[in-house]
């Protein structure tokens, strides 16, 4: 199945799982470039060494905490300085988004926020003020491992007591959908919130 299948109306969906950065939270690209300026930084190699699968997968996967990590940016980039600068930026909320998700539940669906995280991500959910509206948050630095594979998704399924099949997954990287299509889910990338509610809609998950 690819992720752009059609499904009919009368899918089944009741719960939905959403991912966090991109999606209910959002940072300011201008920050990073701003750092690398500040500190004589080629533009664009914080996020180049940051989210490179040597740094960022023992991150996402509760190997290493987020202090580590930060440390081996700046040690790779020549300045730590920069680096603790660049992830001192904890984002800011997608206000409509929380709103559609308050909604979601009022409508008796589940909603679960799903984030490739680290250990620091309880106290970043708690100072933005989003754990009140979510029903469950998976973190993958908690769990061992991390989207795109399958068997997330068949964790995050065990613990709602739920069936694949059931629920909607929504994520702004096209390429952490495969292992929810995989295992049934109904998967979509997130490309903003106007596609979302189109979605919630076309699935029969919420009426317009």
């Amino acid at each position: 199945m690819k992720a752009d299948d059609a499904l009919p109306h009368d899918s089944g969906l009741t719960t939905v799982v959403l991912d966090l950065d991109g999606v209910m939270r959002h940072f300011d690209p201008n920050h990073r470039s701003a750092v690398e300026a500040h500190y004589g930084l080629r533009d664009g190699i914080l996020h180049e060494v940051a989210f490179s699968p040597e740094l960022m997968t023992p991150l996402v996967t509760g190997e290493i905490t987020r202090a580590v990590w930060t440390k081996q940016i700046g040690t790779a980039v020549g300045s730590p300085e920069a680096a603790a600068a660049w992830i001192s930026d904890r984002g800011k909320v997608d206000v409509p988004m929380i709103a559609e998700v308050d909604r979601l539940r009022a409508a008796g669906r589940v909603v679960a926020l799903l984030t490739n995280g680290s250990d620091t991500i309880p106290t970043e959910l708690l100072a933005l003020g989003l754990v009140d509206h979510f029903d469950h948050i998976f973190n993958s630095a908690e769990i061992g491992y991390a989207k795109p594979e399958r068997r997330i998704f068949q964790y995050v399924c065990g613990h709602l007591g739920v069936e694949p099949s059931e629920v909607f997954f929504t994520d702004d990287s096209p390429s952490n959908l495969s292992g929810a299509i995989e295992l049934g889910m109904t998967a979509r990338t997130f490309m903003g919130i106007e596609l979302f509610r189109t979605h919630l809609v076309e699935f029969g998950i919420m009426s317009e």
